[in-house]
């Protein structure tokens, strides 16, 4: 016996639709699928709604992974803004704290090279390493550019990290510079195994301290100051 369709009165009401709930949505999709898949269209089926719908909160999808970069960012550990010691190595604490959340998910890591958060844990990520770089002393104008590349080096660095490591590659890479004469690449022979020295955490930790010194240590010229 075959059942009778229920009318459109009988169905339950669908929720509706609103910002936070596509943006978890998203981060739904996002971890169980990949950031690729967070589509209007994905979304759409995953919410039973239209794509059309969703531009009426996003009007792309660059900006809504933004959004689910930012609602991830939550995670970000900011305890050492307020906490005593070196204002730099608590610098490189939160940006460590920072790396982890996108490393935890690969294909984040690799979007937030162009994403563009703008919410709420966003801003309290960028306004903690400004009070942090103004405690150590930072001119302003010099913070204001050289926060962008600190959290570009980190986002980087994860993105590379998440992109994985294919050995056959590294070692041919890793070959062919041990094996380069000194006679026609002196300073490479001269460094050897030093071009590969030190983990990652180590050789991440050293650049983010390259960059502090040099932001506080490079006056701006030309542009406007902050």
């Amino acid at each position: 016996m075959t059942e009778e369709p229920r009318s459109r009165r009988e169905r339950p009401a669908k929720a509706p639709l609103t910002r936070r709930g596509i943006v978890a949505a998203a981060v739904q999709v996002m971890r169980s699928e990949g950031m690729d898949r967070v589509t209007m269209r994905r979304l759409a089926k995953e919410l039973d709604t239209g794509p059309a719908s969703l531009y009426v909160y996003f009007r792309n999808t660059a900006v809504l992974h933004g959004a689910v970069l930012d609602d991830l960012l939550a995670a970000v550990d900011l305890g050492p803004v307020g906490a005593a010691g070196d204002w730099r190595l608590r610098i490189e604490a939160v940006l460590a704290s920072y790396m982890d959340v996108l490393f935890e998910y690969p294909s984040l890591a690799q979007s937030a090279v162009s994403a563009r958060p703008a919410g709420e844990n966003y801003l309290r990520l960028l306004e903690g390493l400004l009070a942090l770089l103004d405690e150590g002393g930072v001119p302003a104008d010099q913070a204001a550019w050289g926060v962008d590349i600190l959290l570009q080096l980190a986002t980087a660095a994860a993105a590379e990290h998440a992109g994985g490591d294919d050995p056959e590659a590294w070692g041919a890479a890793r070959a062919a510079l041990l094996a380069v004469s000194p006679d026609t690449h002196p300073r490479i022979a001269a460094l050897g195994e030093g071009l590969f020295s030190g983990s990652g955490e180590e050789r991440q930790s050293w650049g983010i301290r390259v960059l502090i010194n040099g932001v506080l240590g490079t006056p701006r010229t030309g542009g406007e100051s902050a």
